[in-house]
Formats: C-alpha cells, structure tokens, sequence
C-alpha cells in the first residue's frame, strides 16, 4: 500500500463524509440486490460503506488498520446498522476466500494504492462468477475551474508531485480502464461522472474544505518537510481557494472514471 497522502485531518473527513451511494457510487446502484454481500475496500469514513447496508444483505467494510476502520464503526454504530462486518486488510491480498462476494466496491482507492494492477486482481479474485467488480476513482488533471487562477494551478501541481512521491497515481481516474486490462479483466464498461460546484453554498463548503486541508492536513506537513512548500506558500494557495469559493462566476468540475466489471 502507498502512503495514504490526505490523512485524517477533520478537513479531510468533512469532505469524505458528505459521500453517499447517491453521488458517488450511482454507476453501481442498477447492479446491486437486495440479497446481495458487498466487499467495501478502503471504506474510509464509511458512509458510502453504511448507504450499502441498506441496499443489500451483508457488507463486509475493510481498512489499512483498525484506527483507519473505526470511521466506519462509528458511522454505523450512530445509523444503527447492523449487517456490516468489520475487516483489516490490505487489497493486494485480501484475506477472503475466493468467490465469496456478489459485488466488491472500492471508491477512490486505486490512486492510493501501490500496484492498482494487483489490487484488481484481488478484488475480481473473491468476486463470485457473474458477480460485479466497482471501482471510482477521481482524475486530477482532468479536474477544471473558473475564474483561472495561478492559486490553484499552484495546488494542484503540489498535489500531484505530493501523491506521486507516496507511490499513488493521482489521474487514476483515466487509467482504469487499462489497469482493468493489464489484469485480465476483459468484461468491462467504463463510465465517468462529475461533482460539480457552482452555487454559492456549495462553493462556500469545496473551497473553504480545500483551503482548510492545505493548510493543516497530511499533505501540507509533507509539502513543506519535503521542502515542495513554505508555510508561505500554502498560505497563498488557501487564499487562493477563498477568493475562487467568493467569486459568483466560480464553477468546479471533479471528473471520475468508473469501471464496472463482470466476472
């Protein structure tokens, strides 16, 4: 597994806890029964993970580790679900038996992930025969904003070295497709998808989560002992999101690509 490079900071769970089924697994909903057992990997603050309970019969939710897992047991602890098992894994070898669930999901991991080849290959490895493999995940470069500013071309360059030297691959969204191959998968259709923030409010919660987590998150105590930014620096880009978020004409579009698998 890679460095995981957004951490746990609260500005990061603030923007992983608003994610639902609804707007970040819709591509997957037409494929779900209600009889259905569900491998969520890399559950992350397990909201995604406790909008499955609902759907299906059994979730099985994994994590790096049982800090990292206890997200998602306080999500479904405080929803009262109980149809979801807690697991510690690592999805470059999972420690299921093959064939042992109709649908394995995973929302924004590859990109975190050391060998996304690999981590395919597991999760298609305990899928059942006609089962579904799912996997999202977001496309950096392909990200796109209005007013232009030098800000935020400044942030998402840091991003992108920042998630690179953790060993990810931040424009997974794109390579999907071909990771899918290179792992064998061959019955394959391939969608994408956006967030995307125009309004006032949502503008206000995108940019004020984005120059929140420059500043105080994992990645910026990388940046700045990797010697990539100053203080300074970080600063100006948080500013930079602040004006963006308070600009009526400010619009932002987050591109996904999907993979829904047959196996």
């Amino acid at each position: 597994m890679a460095t995981y490079t957004h951490g746990y900071h609260e500005s990061v769970l603030r923007s992983h806890r608003n994610r639902t089924v609804e707007n970040s697994a819709a591509y997957l909903l037409p494929h779900l029964r209600p009889g259905d057992s569900l491998l969520d990997v890399g559950a992350g603050a397990g909201t995604i993970t406790a909008d499955f309970a609902r759907l299906v019969d059994r979730v099985t939710a994994t994590e790096l580790d049982d800090d990292a897992l206890g997200l998602a047991r306080t999500v479904a602890r405080e929803r009262a679900i109980d149809n979801i098992e807690f697991t510690v894994a690592d999805v470059h070898a999972l420690p299921f038996a093959d064939d042992s669930f109709d649908v394995v999901h995973a929302h924004q991991v590859l990109q975190h992930v050391a060998d996304p080849v690999r981590a395919l290959r597991e999760m298609a490895r305990v899928a059942r025969p006609g089962g579904v493999v799912a996997v999202r995940d977001s496309d950096y470069s392909a990200f796109a904003w209005w007013p232009q500013l030098p800000e935020l071309d400044d942030w998402l360059d840091l991003y992108r070295v920042a998630a690179r030297e953790n060993g990810g691959e931040p424009d997974a969204g794109r390579r999907l497709l071909a990771w899918a191959h290179a792992a064998g998968l061959t019955d394959i259709t391939a969608t994408s998808s956006t967030w995307c923030y125009w309004t006032a409010d949502s503008r206000a919660w995108w940019g004020g989560m984005w120059a929140d987590r420059i500043l105080d998150s994992a990645i910026a105590r990388q940046l700045q002992g990797s010697g990539h930014a100053t203080r300074d620096d970080l600063q100006r880009i948080s500013d930079g999101w602040r004006h963006w978020a308070a600009d009526p004409d400010g619009w932002y579009s987050v591109l996904h690509g999907e993979l829904i698998v047959r196996v």
